[in-house]
């Protein structure tokens, strides 16, 4: 059976809620989940790959959200071309389509936490004056902020069950 994570800080939105508030809702309650997935670990711990055959780390998921938070609400909300936060190949400057998720040799916890925050706030920030029908651009196609909000709690709910797969795999916890 399957224990529920239990925290203040993650609740489940109302039955009956309006569909800003419910979208607004479910995608913070995905962020608060990927965050509870890697706390009480150490560097070591959120860094494993327990899975042989796959690249996939807690801290190596959190830096990817990160990145996916910037390319939606940033890039293709605002059309901001901010620059990827992790993408960046520092020899020869060139983006380096995930790479925010493995290789994490000199990945530091603290300062990827900081930037996942940043990147939730700056899309808090993006969508709180557009109505779910404003529409941004994703390589060239046009994308409402109801989409985004839609893709992104999907991208949380994917990515949270890869988180429990791994979480379970380095420590036995294991909870929804």
């Amino acid at each position: 059976m399957v224990e529920e994570l239990q925290d203040p800080r993650r609740t489940e939105p109302s039955f009956v809620l309006d569909e800003r508030a419910m979208l607004e809702g479910w995608l913070e309650f995905h962020r608060v989940t990927l965050m509870m997935k890697c706390e009480g670990l150490g560097d070591v711990e959120r860094k494993s790959r327990p899975i042989a055959t796959s690249t996939l780390s807690l801290h190596g998921l959190l830096r990817h959200m990160a990145e996916v938070e910037r390319s939606w609400f940033r890039r293709a909300l605002l059309s901001d071309s901010d620059a990827p936060y992790f993408w960046i190949n520092a020899t020869t400057d060139a983006m380096v389509d995930d790479s925010e998720i493995f290789p994490l040799d000199d990945a530091n916890w603290e300062d990827d936490l900081a930037t996942w925050y940043g990147a939730c706030d700056a899309s808090r920030e993006a969508a709180k004056d557009k109505n779910l029908d404003f529409t941004g651009s994703r390589g060239g196609n046009p994308v409402s902020l109801r989409w985004i909000y839609s893709h992104m709690i999907e991208e949380y709910a994917r990515h949270n069950g890869h988180a429990d797969i791994i979480r379970e795999l380095v420590d036995g916890s294991v909870g929804a």
